[in-house]
């Protein structure tokens, strides 16, 4: 039986691609990178920072690196300060609190990152436990943030569904055994389903998400 949900932050609870494509943009320009959305798609959402600017950047020492990223970071915080969540998700939170399900969030965003918008959308008390990929052996795609949050909240993989929106994230929760369903709040949904989406909704308020996706796993 449904236990609880596990939340991905960036694409899934509120969609902050378009801010994080111009932060990369102006950044990359600085070194004659002009990046479109199909680059940004396929080469930099849901990866992690070092691997993003190691394979892009590969001439940076990882000194330089890890400046270049703090300062993209720096960046995007400046520009995300009237982020709004998908449609749908302050009523999936008032949801989970009817059934009793816990929730977590697991996210590859950088710690000032993600603790940045959770204050913004107002939701920072919200989960029972917040997993961060730095906080892990490794990131997603890796399975370690998602089999951490079911340890944190000593569940199975069977008491659990998770939300993403990106190829990264959902190999991440369906390498952990974690039933996944895909946000398309940015990507094609065939790309989130080939990844192993079991659903694919484009955001909270999708009838096919409540009626086969929560409903069928619990008493609504």
């Amino acid at each position: 039986m449904l236990a609880a949900i596990l939340f991905d932050l960036d694409g899934t609870i509120v969609n902050t691609d378009p801010i994080h494509f111009i932060a990369w943009r102006e950044m990359l320009l600085n070194y004659d990178i002009d990046i479109d959305e199909k680059f940004y798609q396929s080469k930099i959402s849901g990866r992690l920072n070092p691997v993003i600017i190691k394979d892009i950047l590969p001439q940076l020492s990882p000194e330089a690196g890890a400046k270049f990223a703090d300062d993209k970071e720096a960046l995007f915080r400046e520009k995300a300060h009237n982020l709004q969540p998908l449609n749908g998700f302050t009523e999936l939170l008032a949801w989970t609190n009817t059934h009793q399900l816990k929730r977590a969030l697991v996210t590859n965003a950088p710690r000032l990152n993600a603790y940045f918008m959770l204050e913004v959308l107002g939701i920072k008390q919200a989960f029972d436990t917040i997993v961060l990929a730095e906080d892990c052996i490794a990131g997603k795609p890796d399975p370690a943030p998602y089999e951490a949050a079911l340890h944190r909240l000593a569940i199975t993989k069977e008491q659990a569904i998770a939300l993403e929106d990106s190829p990264s994230g959902i190999r991440s929760a369906v390498s952990a055994g974690i039933r996944t369903i895909g946000i398309a709040s940015t990507q094609d949904p065939q790309v989130l389903q080939d990844a192993g989406a079991f659903m694919v909704v484009p955001d909270f308020t999708n009838f096919q998400l409540w009626t086969n996706g929560l409903c069928s796993e619990i008493v609504c």
